[in-house]
């Protein structure tokens, strides 16, 4: 578990996520884009999970995402939060569309 992920415990199906970084400079190579002109990843890693979404007879379904996947989401997916100077996503996993393969 990351240092920023034991400070913070998600509930029933949350993720805490960290996007990953995306490419600095234009297709050419010559120009590097500030921060402040390039659109969010839409991928991240995900640092811890929730026990599982909770069902109406109560049991509790575990997430199919685990700690170390890397997940593509919505542009506008889950909530941003910071810790420790750390920019991090909170989203449930219906946000996440899918699991990237290694």
């Amino acid at each position: 578990m990351s240092k920023e992920a034991s400070k913070i415990r998600p509930l029933q199906d949350r993720l805490i996520v960290k996007r990953i970084d995306s490419t600095e400079k234009t297709a050419s190579g010559r120009l590097y884009i500030p921060d402040s002109a390039q659109e969010k990843p839409q991928q991240g890693k995900v640092i811890a999970v929730g026990k599982g979404k909770v069902a109406e007879d109560g049991t509790v379904r575990p997430l199919d995402v685990k700690v170390g996947d890397t997940i593509i989401f919505g542009k506008y997916s889950g909530q941003e939060i910071k810790i420790d100077y750390t920019e991090l996503l909170i989203m449930k996993e219906d946000d996440v569309y899918g699991v990237v393969e290694a």
